[in-house]
């Protein structure tokens, strides 16, 4: 039986990454999730999966203290401020970018500005999700390596640590004016001996906190915006860059596996990887607000990841567009708060999600919007994608939630479909490329017939879930966003209005009632979807309903922790986050609400005469 009481609560912890590697740092200082050198390889510090085998990295201040926290402006650079009667400090976590030196390295500097502190360090590594102690060996003073199956780590400290059994300790004292610098940093085991004659040294270390800083804050000074909600928006950007990959183009949709959607449950999934849909809404909301490169890179990582072809087409793969992602269940892991099975791997990838043909083909219309042709070889892409859609839109599938039972006539699902052929059109036209227009328009039109008549509620005047049913579904709440309806059509207020009514809990959206879920996932109480709040508060937005929306938006963002991080659920009668942390979704969403929000505000301005 797991002992809860030892693991945080998923809110009390931060961020840090690269776009490659990231971490999850909890308040008093342990980094308890790591993984390096991508986020979808084995963690090297897992223990907030498992207390007692995951491994950890913990700078924790010695005595009672008070601290705060927060990134340093513009940047993904963690800064907690400590105090007692002894001294004060900050310890300052972040992931070297925008180096020379392209290594995956963590750097973690304690400074005193004030009196003296005393700092208990312990640096305990587990390989392979906790499986593997590694092989720890030191290299002269403040340097060691661990090493075992195909991880290595080089760890650094320029003060005095021991070599412990299980890792590295130590209790360092620092007076005013003095850093203590700790880095780890990945090797591939067959390279060590050259990456140990690259470690930076201290002056370099703090020379690449520059060196971070300043490119984090170069990028995110591109940003377009001038709205009440910037600060939020900003954390939000910068979230999303933290999990796209630099290299390959993916967006991860979180940096974690397997923390829970329901207290003790067992609905623990893995979102360390690309979801076509997911990073597809990441780029549109980022390129809302100046940031168009990550779109570009995303593009291409789907067109190669596909091959090609819309026979290779998945709805997700891995960070360096592996395609075959077979979820496995670790027996060895209590899991978060005792929350089993954790899985690696995702069994959806293999599911059939029809809404992504739609959102590739939205994703190539916006990018030609912004003036970018698709070539050649991107247009046959295109052209095979969206023939595919008029041969399969008519089949169930398991929507944009990956229902693991049987599959339906899902409604999203099918208007994506249309929207997949409505753009095919629209960016054939556009871009004077040859394709069987007379074809498409036909099936767009069939499409849009069908929805209307078998999954549109005629006694209530309202779209619903899937054919042949009258429960509701929050991804209603997106048929807008492709042109499918205007936002302030009666039928979409309605919609609107049904969804506030039917999935409501305590002022957030759940994203369905479901039914209990098949295949031995065990019957637990979900949390409200953080995503579907911010969806609801963009549709009234659009809708002139700007108040509702401002409290809607306002509800959501209450769900976030202090420094502007959201899981994927919440546990509204905790009041606590759950799921996996932070989720991509849930950060696109406040983006794209929050520019719905200040743009009705500025409509309305206008409308009272006053200048934008």
């Amino acid at each position: 039986m797991a002992d809860a009481d030892r693991y945080p609560p998923i809110g009390d912890y931060a961020l840090i990454g690269d776009g490659r590697a990231a971490a999850l740092v909890s308040r008093p200082g342990s980094i308890d999730w790591c993984c390096m050198p991508r986020m979808d390889h084995g963690s090297c510090f897992g223990r907030i999966l498992d207390w007692d085998t995951g491994g950890y990295c913990s700078i924790g201040r010695v005595g009672e203290h008070q601290s705060t926290r927060e990134y340093l402006e513009g940047s993904l650079v963690l800064a907690t401020r400590f105090a007692n009667a002894a001294g004060v400090g900050r310890l300052i976590d972040f992931f070297v970018v925008g180096d020379d030196d392209q290594a995956s390295r963590l750097v973690r500097i304690v400074e005193v500005e004030r009196g003296r502190a005393e700092v208990d360090v312990r640096v305990e590594p587990r390989f392979d999700y906790g499986s593997l102690s590694p092989w720890l060996r030191g290299h002269g003073p403040g340097v060691w390596s661990a090493t075992g199956g195909d991880d290595a780590l080089l760890i650094t400290a320029d003060h005095h640590l021991e070599t412990t059994r299980h890792g590295i300790s130590g209790t360092v004292a620092i007076e005013a004016g003095e850093r203590f610098r700790l880095a780890v940093t990945f090797a591939e085991p067959e390279e060590l001996e050259a990456a140990l004659e690259r470690l930076p040294d201290s002056s370099r270390l703090d020379q690449m906190l520059e060196t971070s800083l300043q490119w984090w804050r170069d990028w995110s000074s591109q940003a377009r915006l001038d709205g009440t909600h910037t600060p939020g928006v900003l954390r939000s950007a910068i979230v999303l860059k933290a999990l796209a990959n630099p290299v390959t183009g993916a967006i991860a949709a979180a940096p974690t596996t397997s923390l829970p959607e329901a207290p003790g449950g067992s609905l623990n999934w893995d979102y360390r990887y690309s979801w076509i849909r997911d990073s597809t809404f990441s780029v549109r909301s980022l390129a809302e607000i100046g940031f168009e490169a990550e779109a570009d890179a995303f593009r291409r990582f789907v067109e190669r990841s596909a091959a090609g072809s819309a026979d290779g087409l998945q709805i997700m793969y891995g960070l360096g567009g592996a395609r075959r992602l077979t979820e496995v269940t670790l027996e060895h892991l209590e899991g978060y708060r005792g929350a089993a099975p954790v899985r690696i791997g995702n069994a959806a990838w293999s599911q059939r999600q029809l809404d992504v043909y739609g959102e590739i083909v939205e994703l190539a219309w916006r990018w030609h919007e912004r003036g970018h042709a698709p070539d050649d070889d991107y247009w046959r892409f295109l052209l095979d994608v969206i023939n595919n859609v008029a041969s399969v839109w008519r089949e169930p599938d398991r929507s944009l939630w990956e229902i693991r039972g049987e599959p339906q006539q899902f409604v999203h699902s099918k208007v994506m479909c249309w929207a997949a052929l409505d753009r095919g059109v629209a960016l054939a036209e556009s871009s004077l490329r040859q394709a069987p227009l007379d074809e498409w328009r036909r099936q767009r039109d069939t499409v849009r017939r069908d929805i209307e008549r078998h999954g549109y509620d005629d006694n209530r005047g309202i779209f619903v879930q899937a054919y042949g049913t009258d429960k509701l579904d929050a991804a209603l709440l997106l048929l807008p966003t492709v042109g499918f309806l205007a936002w302030d059509d009666e039928r979409m207020i309605r919609t609107v209005d049904a969804i506030q009514a039917d999935l409501d809990d305590n002022g957030l959206l759940l994203r369905y009632r479901p039914e209990r879920r098949l295949q031995g996932i065990r019957a637990t109480r979900e949390g409200v979807f953080l995503a579907c709040t911010f969806w609801l508060a963009e549709c009234l937005a659009h809708q002139g309903r700007v108040d509702e929306a401002e409290a809607a938006y306002g509800r959501a963002l209450g769900a976030g922790n202090e420094l502007g991080l959201y899981a994927e659920e919440y546990d509204t009668s905790e009041r606590e986050p759950l799921g996996n942390f932070p989720q991509g979704l849930t950060h696109l969403s406040q983006i794209s609400a929050a520019v719905a929000l200040d743009r009705a505000r500025t409509r309305t301005r206008i409308g009272q005469g006053a200048p934008a």
